[in-house]
């Protein structure tokens, strides 16, 4: 029982250790950041006594710290902009920054996307108070969440803060769509394309679907014990001296004549009719193709054109290998897998009824991601007869669904309300997670809204009933929709409920 409790406070101990190591590392990244700030006051006096040479003494400067970093031009490039803003326009984002308390990816999420509040500020179409209020809010959220969402929060943030600013952002940036290629080492090459978000999203979740598809039905694509590898008439239509098998006439014996071995093949005895009136010549044939009833064969393994190989593919690479099938033969080819014809993107949106309608321009929200510019989403409506309606409190929170079947209507509201995993800081969307009994069905959890929640299935495994009690994690729902996730170590973590609060 000792070397037990010995164990868990080693754990407990190594836990506490790295945490306040983290929070070190973004105290001394805010220390960094700072003097990055304060080396550019010194440009700025550099700029004044040599005016004319401001870009030169900028791009010394960016040289000179890229060099002696070891990191790229660009890099230091955001870090000097982000430093800037940081100190002049985000004093509590500094400070929380200073405090260890957020990290300097947090930082960067809410310095980008409060551009839209900054630019609202400036041209006066909001108060000069916004920009801190968009900081409170956002250190709300970056405090207690993972960047990741904490960029998708502070756009929602941003967009109330701001609305009119985000439509017409969507509406330039729609300029910026491009398909660009960079070629990579080892034969590879870096496909980017810039289109809109929902788009973007939607092309991820199908190509991610299919590629789901592919990899469960990869038994179904194993070929029959006696099937015969079949030589395409690819390989004999190649060469110095290419045979076409349309030249064979329909009788002709060349197929069934029995002498045809490695031991005869190039025989001048074959260069008569009984060939069809094909003469191969001084080349002696491949001894590795051979001639039937139903086409021709090969027998060397290297040219095993029939037998499939092991599909070991990982899913990144089928959906890779997806996505060139898709854009280069319009459909999946049939050797990657079967039913993938019946699968459609899928992406959720959340929409004011007003907005809905016309009545006003404000952004509606791509859920998990942020804000989506309304003549989008009201085109998306207009394509699309799953909607449903939200009922929501003060606060934003989702309290109930239109529907009509109770079970459908239930389903309807989880995904309206989490529109991810509900384990702290994870991202993966409602329509690839599983919905979970948070107090066990098995030892009398309820089937009802206050007992159900979206985990993905890495999340979903860590409580499962077989796992040993000392590496089990625990969650609970509570009032509001939050979970309450208890670690095997004793530590609690929450996470909040969605709140739509571009709608409040």
């Amino acid at each position: 029982m000792a070397s037990s409790t010995n164990h868990l406070e080693q754990r407990e101990m190594l836990l506490d250790a790295w945490v306040e190591k983290r929070r070190a590392i973004a105290a001394l990244e805010a220390e960094a950041s700072a003097l990055l700030a304060d080396r550019l006051h010194v440009l700025d006096d550099d700029v004044r006594e040599l005016p004319q040479h401001r870009e030169a003494i900028h791009r010394s400067m960016i040289a000179e710290y890229s060099a002696a970093g070891r990191v790229s031009k660009g890099s230091i490039e955001y870090a000097f902009a982000d430093a800037r803003l940081l100190e002049a326009e985000h004093p509590a984002v500094r400070d929380s920054f200073h405090r260890g308390s957020i990290s300097a990816a947090h930082v960067r999420e809410i310095i980008r996307e409060g551009m839209v509040v900054r630019l609202a500020v400036r041209e006066g179409r909001a108060a000069p108070d916004t920009v801190s209020l968009y900081d409170a809010a956002a250190l709300v959220v970056a405090e207690h969440d993972s960047p990741a969402r904490t960029r998708a929060m502070v756009r929602q943030i941003a967009s109330s803060l701001a609305s009119e600013t985000v439509v017409e952002r969507h509406r330039r940036a729609r300029g910026e769509r491009s398909v660009t290629v960079r070629s990579l080492d080892d034969g590879l090459a870096l496909l980017q394309v810039v289109l809109p978000e929902h788009l973007a999203h939607a092309i991820l979740d199908r190509l991610t679907r299919l590629a789901q598809q592919v990899i469960a039905t990869r038994s179904d694509r194993s070929l029959p014990v006696d099937h015969e590898p079949m030589l395409s008439s690819d390989d004999l239509d190649s060469g110095d001296d290419p045979v076409f098998l349309q030249d064979l006439t329909a009788d002709a014996v060349f197929r069934d004549d029995p002498l045809l071995d490695d031991h005869h093949l190039g025989d001048p005895r074959y260069d008569d009719p009984r060939f069809g009136g094909v003469s191969f010549g001084e080349a002696p044939l491949d001894p590795h193709v051979i001639f039937g009833e139903s086409g021709t064969y090969t027998t060397d393994p290297s040219r095993d054109a029939g037998h499939v190989a092991v599909d070991d593919r990982g899913i990144d690479e089928v959906r890779t290998d997806l996505l060139s099938d898709l854009l280069l033969a319009s459909d999946p080819s049939a050797a990657n897998g079967t039913g993938l014809e019946g699968i459609q993107a899928r992406i959720q949106v959340t929409i004011a009824a007003e907005t809905l309608l016309g009545a006003d321009g404000r952004p509606a929200e791509l859920d998990g991601v942020g804000p989506l510019h309304p003549d989008v989403a009201r085109d998306l409506a207009g394509r699309n007869g799953g909607w449903s309606r939200l009922f929501l409190d003060d606060l934003g929170m989702v309290t109930a669904t239109a529907a009509y079947a109770p079970t459908a209507a239930m389903r309807r509201h989880l995904q309206a309300r989490d529109q991810h995993c509900r384990f702290p800081g994870c991202r993966t969307p409602v329509h690839r997670c599983q919905i979970d009994h948070n107090h066990d069905h098995a030892r009398g959890g309820r089937t009802s809204i206050d007992n159900l929640s979206h985990f993905c299935r890495g999340h979903h495994a860590l409580k499962h009933p077989d796992i040993a009690d000392q590496h089990r994690w625990r969650a609970r729902q509570l009032a509001g929709g939050d979970i309450e996730w208890t670690s095997p170590l004793g530590r609690v973590y929450s996470d909040a409920s969605p709140r739509r609060v571009m709608f409040v």
